[in-house]
């Protein structure tokens, strides 16, 4: 074996790399361990305990706290642990309607509409369908007579092209796109959820996940909420600070004093302070950039006054200080060291500052009907919505001040004509520049003038994102806003500035809530699953291949470990498809190994000595195992791009299994020989009971392949017959609609449920048994079109008003929802995956094998497998006692039988070219080929059964949720080497006209 001592590097430094990441996870379940411990059952304890330890050192080997271990750990998905996932679109009709300053033109507002009619059936943008139906209503139409407003003049003028102005629409779009997903970004960070998880998943689309969360209608309503942007005058901080000293005392007083939470003992750090200025002056306003001061400093600040403020750290364990400063104990005053070296209060709205985790508990204090007493009723304190120093722990409370009459903003963001990101005029600086409306303009003149060298507050959604200081008053509704900006904050701060006048409401069309009770299930369900599957293969291995089974034992240990190890380095989310596809990928991995150790066994049989034949085994297997391999990467990949949420993690887990098994079957399990080799060491590949098995076997396959033929086309045809008769059992996911599921406290008929749900959901929904008795899946397409926000808490009260009136307890354990354009995407995406993996098969099996008969006969076998598999759904819905649902998990389970089929087949082929190539002078080139496929038997039907096994362990052990989803994997496994026999070779036999059927 060469690079022997290059592979062992690798290996060191791979199994390295995967404990170093592995054991973040230990570390963080040892923290919890003991929250838990410390609780006692109490979840608001755990919490309070894991919150005071989040900054702690809790790695001691690395230095690492308990917050960056959480964030290394392996993250189990919301179906392991409980949680919602839910798909936003950004609805972009309000955006383009804004833009053309909500014009009347019939035509524009036809072709709105009839472009969100074509959303649902297209996978197009919608500026793109706008354009389209545009053009559609009146060819001669011109959209620069619409969008040719004041705001974009700059951009768009009369004699602008119809291709010119979309341009400027999608470039908007793009932009309010990133600002809503900056919007609900900074809402979920709001939100207070371990883990969470938003992304970009495409146009207009953005997928939220959330662990753990106990109330979904609140999380839907937080999402779904407009965006409030608003201009606030504010209070100084040298004026605030008297009023804090008695909100002080007052808490002493009261003996309130909360010593679960530290203050800040690190540094805080320098605080920007952005200006305004008019636009045309010249004049450049530099940011006040304040300096450090660490909270010794800031509260040691002595005056002739005797104040709880007087109290320092130094002098008094925290716990006294708490006692004496209550409300300085967990919101830091803003002070700074003057030019004297001498403690002073900071100018400007921020009043103090505060870690992250304790503004609830400062928020709380606020409230207090004693504390509020000691403030002006127009003061409101907001956080800024940024940390200020790089850990991302502290934020700021600035002073707002809002009217004397009404606590309504004097200014908000509908009044926004434009803002944009630019350079200064003077300076390489950016800064944004910002227009308003004649209206604003006139507020904003008053406003300036009343506020010079004071802070006016841009606040959106309750949160501050600038607090820029007056220089002057400012007519004309033109500002700049200046500062130490970065060119991503600019970007940031301008797009928040067009929240009021380019709206882009985004609207839920899939979510989907997994209960914790489901969750610990699934976790369980998912382990025992894996450990059966485990022991089974380790079992098979050594009972069939002696000693030698436990070479590939050892290397199936260590690939699982590497798979592992590779999740928790990419941040892979782990789904219970997840889990799936590692136990799917422990019995692939041993495929491998079964096919260098039948070589072997074949080299000893010609009577090679057994380090020759180990040599050689290795060698004539890497053919097959790369090829088999790599068209099952190919599908892998292709079900990555394809899927999404759960089925993306199975398609991780399965192709970082493929990668890790190659590697430790081709090359770990080749040093181990040699290990034992060089040790003298007896290795021994077969028992008395094995030894003989699969010899002298002579089935004519190309002779009976007629008969092949017709079997394969009577259960193809019954399913037709079946389809025709009663369909397929589509899910939600492929037609949209809700699903739920339910637990009851006893045994109840499906009957029962539709009988109490057809009235509230105005039609009988569809009510099947799921799992056991007590235990059912309600789906129903009731307000499925209706996109208001209070759509989702309407269906919920139906449902609840429904299962009421059966009088028993009951518990919704998941709910799932798919709206129509998303169902339209996901059967598009599905119909892509499978065509485009056809296609990549054909392919790579014709450049492989250099024969357009090849790449039929596999292409042919991989349709004949999926219309087998949908042949046996249709056959079956209804008679078995568990759901054969057409969703996205049996379009993975699809892709992975065409994967394994594939598998099968390029092994075959291999075999076949070897033999032909070999005895390319024979004249019966029929039995060559017989005797080529009767060669592969043992191979075929070991792989075989090792998967079908773990596959029927998933299938009884792994839960409700994945039944289905292996039904069609155990289904597909049977079929699949059944077709890459009895199918793919006969085709390549009927359409090679040739004697000989090719040797390269």
């Amino acid at each position: 074996m060469q690079s022997k001592g290059a592979v062992k590097l690798f290996a060191i430094l791979m199994a390295l790399v995967c404990l170093y990441q592995l054991s973040f996870t230990w570390v963080t379940k040892h923290v919890e361990g003991k929250a838990k411990e410390f609780a006692n059952g109490d979840p608001v304890k755990e919490k309070a305990y894991l919150d005071s330890v989040s900054s702690l050192e809790a790695y001691p080997v690395f230095g690492t706290t308990y917050k960056k271990c959480k964030e290394n750990e392996i993250n189990l998905g919301l179906d392991l642990k409980g949680g919602m996932n839910v798909t936003m679109e950004v609805s972009l009709v309000d955006l383009i309607r804004a833009m053309s300053n909500y014009s009347n033109d019939g035509t524009f507002n036809a072709a709105l509409a009839n472009a969100q009619k074509a959303q649902s059936n297209s996978q197009k943008d919608f500026v793109t369908l706008f354009g389209e139906e545009f053009q559609k209503l009146d060819a001669n139409a011109r959209l620069a007579a619409i969008f040719a407003t004041k705001e974009l003049s700059d951009r768009i003028s009369f004699n602008s092209s119809n291709a010119d102005v979309l341009k400027i629409i999608k470039t908007e779009s793009d932009a309010a796109f990133d600002r809503t997903y900056q919007i609900l970004k900074t809402r979920i960070d709001k939100f207070g959820v371990t883990q969470p998880n938003v992304q970009k998943i495409g146009s207009g689309r953005i997928l939220v996940e959330l662990p753990g969360i106990k109330d979904p209608e609140r999380v839907r309503k937080l999402l779904q909420g407009t965006a409030k942007l608003e201009f606030w005058e504010t209070y100084d901080n040298r004026d605030i600070f008297p009023m804090l000293e008695a909100a002080n005392k007052v808490l002493k007083g009261m003996g309130v004093a909360d010593t679960t939470v530290s203050g800040l003992n690190s540094d805080s750090l320098a605080v920007r302070q952005d200006t305004l200025k008019q636009a045309v002056d010249s004049t450049t306003a530099s940011a006040d950039t304040a300096k450090k001061s660490s909270l010794e400093e800031q509260l040691a600040k002595k005056s002739s006054d005797t104040s709880s403020a007087d109290t320092t750290k130094k002098n008094k364990s925290f716990e006294e200080f708490a006692k004496d400063n209550p409300l300085f104990a967990v919101l830091n005053p803003s002070v700074e060291t003057n030019e004297k070296n001498q403690q002073e209060l900071r100018k400007g709205p921020v009043i103090g500052s505060a870690l992250v985790k304790d503004t609830g508990r400062v928020n709380q204090i606020f409230k207090m009907d004693q504390i509020r007493s000691k403030f002006p009723k127009e003061f409101r304190p907001y956080w800024t919505v940024k940390p200020i120093d790089k850990d991302g722990k502290v934020v700021q409370l600035v002073a707002i001040k809002t009217p004397a009459r009404e606590a309504v903003a004097p200014l908000d963001g509908s009044v926004i004509t434009d803002a944009r990101k630019m350079r200064g005029q003077f300076t390489n600086n950016w800064e944004i520049s910002m227009a308003m409306n004649a209206e604003g303009a006139r507020v904003w003149k008053r406003l300036t003038h009343d506020n010079v060298q004071k802070s006016i507050a841009i606040v959106l959604d309750d949160y501050v994102y600038s607090f820029p200081n007056v220089i002057q008053e400012i007519s004309g509704g033109n500002s700049s806003i200046t500062g130490s900006f970065s060119l991503e904050e600019a970007e940031d701060l301008a797009n928040i500035l067009k929240v009021g006048k380019l709206p882009a409401p985004a609207r839920i069309v899939q979510d989907a809530v997994v209960g914790p009770t489901l969750g610990a299930e699934a976790v369980h369900k998912g382990l025992l699953s894996f450990v059966i599957a485990l022991i089974l293969v380790l079992v098979f291995m050594v009972s069939y291949y002696n000693n030698a089974g436990l070479i590939a034992d050892v290397a199936l240990f260590i690939n699982v470990f590497f798979v592992m190890g590779i999740l928790a380095s990419l941040g892979a989310v782990l789904t219970l498809p997840g889990i799936a596809g590692i136990v799917l990928t422990i019995g692939m991995s041993v495929d491998a190994n079964i096919l260098i150790f039948e070589r072997i066994r074949e080299e000893l049989a010609l009577g090679k000595g057994v380090r020759l034949a180990v040599s050689d085994g290795f060698k004539h297997a890497y053919s097959s195992i790369i090829d088999s391999n790599v068209t099952t990467l190919i599908l892998g990949i292709i079900l990555y791009v394809f899927g999404s949420g759960p089925i993306q993690g199975f398609a991780t887990t399965l192709i970082i299994g493929i990668l890790s098994s190659l590697f430790c079957a081709i090359f770990i399990s080749r040093i181990i020989f040699e290990w034992m080799l060089g040790k003298n060491k007896e290795i021994k590949f077969w028992n008395s009971a094995t030894k003989g098995l699969f010899k002298n076997i002579h089935i004519n396959f190309v002779e009976r392949r007629k008969a092949y033929y017709i079997f394969s086309g009577i259960i193809i045809a019954c399913g037709i017959a079946a389809f025709a008769v009663k369909g397929l059992n589509f899910g939600v996911d492929f037609q949209g609609g809700r699903t739920y599921v339910v637990r009851f406290e006893q045994p109840i008929t499906t009957i029962q449920v539709i009988d109490q749900l057809k009235g509230p959901l105005t039609k009988s929904p569809e009510v099947k048994t799921f799992g056991g008795e007590n235990q059912l899946r309600i789906t129903t397409s009731y307000l499925i079109d209706d996109q208001s926000p209070d759509a989702e808490a309407n269906v919920v009260a139906k449902l609840n008003e429904g299962l009421k009136a059966l009088n028993l307890k009951y518990e919704v354990l998941s709910s799932q929802k798919v709206g129509p354009t998303v169902a339209d995407d996901i059967k598009s995406s599905a119909l892509w995956a499978i065509i485009i993996g056809c296609g990549m098969m054909f392919i790579y099996i014709f450049v492989r094998f250099r024969s357009w008969q090849y790449g039929l006969g596999a292409v042919v076998a991989l349709f004949h497998d999926v219309l087998v598999v949908l042949s046996f759904f249709a056959i079956f819905n209804g008679v078995l006692p568990f759901s054969l649902e057409i969703d996205q998990a049996f379009i993975a389970a699809i892709l992975t039988v065409m994967g394994y089929s594939m598998t099968d087949t390029v092994v075959v082929f291999d075999r076949i070219r070897e033999f032909v190539g070999i005895h390319h002078h024979a004249q019966d080139q029929r039995k060559v080929i017989n005797d080529a496929l009767n060669a592969t038997l043992s191979r075929t039907i070991n792989t075989s059964l090792t998967i079908f096994f773990v596959l029927l362990a998933i299938f009884i052990f792994g839960g409700e949720v994945i039944r289905g989803f292996t039904f069609a994997l155990l289904i597909g496994i049977v079929i699949g080497t059944y077709s890459s026999i009895c199918i793919a070779t006969p085709i390549v036999v009927d359409f090679t006209k040739k004697r000989v059927l090719g040797t390269k």
